[in-house]
């Protein structure tokens, strides 16, 4: 069997200076990179959060717990993967979009970006790539470990469908930012709740 390490939306707009900007986001993608490079994943992957019309999860009047202002827009410079990242291109397995009609803050509910950064499934005759949990499963792996944006959010949700999906789960918390950083602390009940390991 295998292990992985799923990168949550490490992408400029949940960076400080982006639409929904997270303190802390540069220094995580850079502390990410050293972490993999002292470790021994068979797999990296990276999500993205790929917005084109999300319905009510963009609004001019967000509530910033389920509605948000203009974020990471399929092909803009806030949806792109952080440039602190470009040390893992050489181990960066795959890139799994998601969220194009929906607000999607699990990276499970992500597929399998083309190389060339076309959505796949675009074409008349088109068949879907694959989802996160299927891609894993397909090349044997029982264990994963997120790391990334944001902890009570995306992350949050990504380690919950990762237990869900069947993973042994395990999160790095000192590898995550929080949009509130006093939701921490009940989402790493909630994870300890579910079975997850809480590492570091």
């Amino acid at each position: 069997m295998a292990d992985a390490l799923i990168i949550v939306d490490v992408q400029y707009d949940f960076c400080p200076g982006g639409a929904l900007g997270v303190e802390g986001g540069d220094d995580i993608a850079t502390r990410i990179v050293h972490h993999v490079e002292a470790e021994d994943y068979d797999y990296v992957v990276a999500t993205q959060d790929w917005h084109i019309e999300p319905g009510s999860h963009f609004s001019d009047d967000p509530d910033w717990v389920h509605s948000w202002p203009v974020h990471c827009v399929a092909g803009s410079h806030g949806a792109a993967l952080h440039a602190h990242l470009d040390p893992l291109a050489e181990v960066l397995d795959g890139v799994f979009r998601k969220g194009e009609y929906t607000a999607a803050y699990s990276g499970f509910e992500g597929r399998l970006a083309l190389a060339e950064g076309a959505q796949p499934g675009s074409g008349p005759d088109a068949s879907p790539t694959p989802l996160l949990a299927d891609w894993l499963r397909e090349r044997h792996v029982d264990e994963v470990r997120v790391v990334g944006i944001a902890t009570d959010y995306c992350v949050r949700a990504t380690v919950l469908d990762a237990v869900r999906a069947g993973f042994r789960t395990a999160v790095v918390p000192a590898l995550t930012a929080a949009v509130v950083p006093d939701n921490v602390p009940g989402v790493l009940s909630e994870w300890r709740e579910a079975g997850v390991e809480i590492h570091g």
